[in-house]
């Protein structure tokens, strides 16, 4: 027997079974109308909807419920379906960590924005304090002394009065960039602090 034979023979056998389909889905569709009967009947658009959707499924059970070839077919379409879930489970999984690492990298972006404006280093915030401080006329620049050491600004010096004092140590504080004030100012009639004392 050759190919096209048995081309002819696989046809013939796919065309029978699916008459056979189509006449079970008639029947079926018979007795759902018998037992229906004297309720809603559908029109004839509703009994050709059911035949061929009576003859789809049974064309389509003829095709996988074949005894030669349907084993394989059946094995196709499972492995086309489990390569369908594996990729799109990749796929999900490519989104998600995607997702993630946008949302990291924004929340990132967040807490860092402008960081490198309010954390300069030492001798940048040294000058910065002196700028803000010695730009009123009132405090005395040639008495008092800034420091600056891993963002603690040391405040040395002589001033008048104790209330002098706590305006020069609140106005450091306010400076961005500025983490601790030490204030080692004194007035004329104390002496200077010896040791680091944050006030």
């Amino acid at each position: 027997m050759n190919l096209l034979e048995r081309v002819r023979g696989n046809v013939d056998e796919a065309g029978t079974r699916g008459r056979r389909g189509l006449a079970r889905g008639e029947d079926r569709a018979r007795a759902v109308r018998a037992r229906m009967a004297g309720g809603n009947r559908p029109g004839i658009g509703g009994r050709l909807m059911l035949a061929l959707g009576a003859a789809v499924g049974g064309a389509l059970a003829a095709f996988v419920l074949d005894p030669d070839r349907g084993g394989s077919r059946r094995a196709r379409l499972a492995d086309q379906a489990a390569a369908l879930a594996r990729r799109s489970t990749r796929e999900l999984g490519r989104i998600g960590r995607f997702g993630g690492s946008l949302a990291a990298g924004k929340l990132q972006a967040v807490r860092h924005h402008g960081s490198a404006k309010t954390m300069p280093n030492d001798a940048a915030l040294a000058n910065k304090v002196e700028s803000e401080l010695f730009s009123d006329p009132q405090i005395p620049k040639g008495q008092i002394n800034i420091n600056v050491e891993q963002g603690t600004v040391i405040l040395r010096g002589e001033v008048t009065t104790q209330e002098e004092i706590d305006q020069i140590e609140a106005r450091a504080r306010r400076i961005p960039g500025v983490w601790e004030v030490r204030n080692l100012l004194h007035t004329a009639d104390t002496p200077a602090p010896t040791a680091p004392s944050s006030r």
